[in-house]
């Protein structure tokens, strides 16, 4: 990978000629200021179509073996950035049958009439489908986190973060919650891959959300690796996601369905998820599915405060403004000095 392909595939990320409607991006879901979430319960696409899923925090996806929430085989980060171009079950950005429509689109782009042959010279015809999933997943291996007030503490400022986050931590790490077990590592996610691991860690966990049956049912949109495998102990299982700039992610879960951190610890605490009414009826602490690490526990008001600070402490404020990764179509923070066609 070199700075250029990056660079390319960050004009790429942000760039709305992506879509069949001109107005959206792989931005439009992922925002920097949000980690690279969107703050809505579930992702909405340019047909107007609601995904059944939030969108996935991107941060740190270099060190992430398996990279959605319930796909074991999607592996790739290549791979992986064709489904919302040209997937159809959900449409995202409705380029299906488009690619020769949006090739013409980039190729008439004077940053891109430079940027292209740059990375790919080699090719007969750099401007191909395959060479933007290069650029993009390029660009999205350099978005690392790891300067919140957290690592600064663990890197020797003992003040970085606050008395009560200090207690938190003691909390998160412990036997009581159990936290760390789906959490655990530096990049507070089970499922990672770096140098030095003897092998890549992937798990998927059901975590009590829902139970319609009374026999660990979810709902039919999005029954987590169940959809991929068909095995029944598969039903509701989702990868945990990093808790890297967690404070800024809301709404939470896979579905959006809890909207604060609090509402999350309240979740965990019960061990499950009760909903007492209407089409998603359900206790989910009784699902037979549910993880072994979600047994439920008890917290004092300032434990649950201390917890929360703790989750705070791992935002990167720096990461969230650094202009390396923002909108190069709206800032002059590239090398490039040409602007955006119209």
């Amino acid at each position: 990978m070199t700075v250029a392909k990056a660079e390319l595939g960050r004009h790429l990320f942000y760039d709305t000629r992506l879509s069949v409607n001109g107005k959206q991006s792989c931005a439009s879901c992922h925002e920097q200021a949000k980690a690279f979430t969107d703050g809505k319960a579930r992702a909405i696409g340019t047909t107007g179509e609601t995904h059944p899923r939030s969108s996935m925090s991107i941060v740190n996806i270099a060190y992430t073996p398996v990279l959605t929430w319930a796909n074991p085989n999607m592996k790739q980060l290549e791979r992986q950035a064709l489904v919302p171009m040209f997937g159809e079950h959900p449409v995202e950005l409705g380029l299906s049958g488009k690619e020769t429509e949006v090739l013409a689109r980039l190729k008439a782009e004077p940053r891109y009439q430079k940027l292209f042959p740059e990375v790919f010279g080699n090719a007969a015809d750099p401007f191909t489908i395959e060479n933007v999933t290069k650029a993009i997943a390029a660009f999205e291996r350099i978005l690392i986190s790891g300067d919140s007030p957290y690592d600064r503490y663990l890197n020797g400022q003992r003040n970085a973060i606050s008395v009560s986050a200090k207690r938190g931590e003691t909390l998160f790490f412990g036997e009581r919650l159990e936290c760390f077990h789906c959490h655990g590592g530096f990049n507070f996610s089970q499922t990672t891959d770096h140098v030095g691991k003897a092998f890549a860690e992937i798990e998927f966990h059901n975590t009590g959300l829902y139970n319609l049956d009374g026999k660990g049912a979810f709902p039919k949109d999005n029954q987590g690796t169940f959809e991929i495998t068909q095995r029944a102990e598969d039903m509701g299982k989702f990868r945990a996601p990093t808790l890297r700039n967690i404070a800024v992610t809301a709404p939470y879960m896979h579905d959006g369905s809890i909207a604060t951190l609090e509402g999350v610890i309240d979740h965990y605490a019960a061990g499950g998820r009760t909903i007492r009414s209407g089409e998603f009826k359900g206790v989910g602490s009784a699902s037979p599915n549910k993880s072994s690490f979600v047994k439920g526990f008890r917290l004092t008001a300032q434990e649950k405060q201390d917890l929360l600070n703790f989750l705070k402490s791992l935002t990167d404020e720096k990461f969230l403004t650094d202009s390396r990764f923002g909108d190069p179509w709206k800032t002059n923070s590239t090398a490039l000095n040409s602007t955006r066609s119209q």
